[in-house]
């Protein structure tokens, strides 16, 4: 199987998505080494969704872009030619339930930490500030872009109840709009580009950004055994 990837780098750092694997993702100081990782992130990936992996991945760099953002800190600015494109009614419930799907098992996840408030994790700084290192903060720091995605494609919607909650309200109020699946492309913050296909990506590839975290965090806090296994990641 052909994974098809958006090389986005600054410089040598690299972040490589998946574009047919919506919100998979690998991260390395090189392409080339972010290539490596592709193949166990699209297995890790495939079995979140309990899905068959194929015995051959093969990832292939089908866009470029170069970026002056920290890489290596998870930011991203790059839209997928793919996710300037209109949508079906059937594409829109898959990627709308994946998005749902991928809230409700970092929600999962957070409950099942023994203690929200403890971490034995250093503290860590970067150009946005001290990086989240309890269960807590990396929760409300993940739900809490909720306001911000949808806002960038002009739907208004707070960050209020569960991870889940909020962005399931956040479909809702986009869905009043019967426009929603031309996929209009927005002009956003930063002079960034956005879609309701780069809105949905973008969730799913932040949740897994702070699901392995979290996931990382509570086994080195509380022990192996302290959560269950829910996104499939290899530690």
């Amino acid at each position: 199987m052909i994974i098809k990837c958006v090389w986005e780098h600054n410089g040598d750092d690299t972040l490589l998505y998946s574009e047919n694997f919506i919100g998979a993702f690998t991260r390395g100081q090189s392409k080339e080494i972010a290539i490596e990782k592709m193949k166990e992130e699209i297995e890790t990936y495939l079995r979140w969704k309990n899905e068959d992996i194929p015995n051959v991945i093969v990832p292939e760099i089908v866009k470029e872009k170069k970026s002056n953002l920290q890489i290596c800190d998870a930011d991203s600015d790059v839209i997928f030619d793919e996710e300037e494109m209109p949508l079906t009614k059937e594409e829109y419930l898959d990627l709308k339930n994946l998005a749902l799907k991928s809230a409700n098992d970092f929600l999962k996840l957070y409950k099942m930490v023994p203690d929200k408030h403890k971490s034995v994790l250093d503290d860590r700084k970067t150009f946005y500030g001290v990086v989240p290192k309890t269960a807590y903060d990396m929760y409300e720091h993940t739900k809490n872009v909720n306001s911000y995605y949808f806002g960038e494609i002009n739907v208004s919607v707070d960050n209020e109840g569960s991870i889940y909650e909020c962005r399931k309200r956040g479909f809702e109020l986009l869905e009043i709009n019967g426009k929603y699946l031309d996929n209009k492309v927005h002009k956003g913050s930063y002079d960034e580009f956005w879609s309701l296909r780069k809105v949905i990506r973008r969730f799913v590839w932040h949740d897994r950004i702070h699901a392995k975290a979290m996931y990382r965090m509570a086994i080195k806090t509380f022990g192996i055994s302290s959560v269950d296994y829910i996104f499939r990641f290899n530690i």
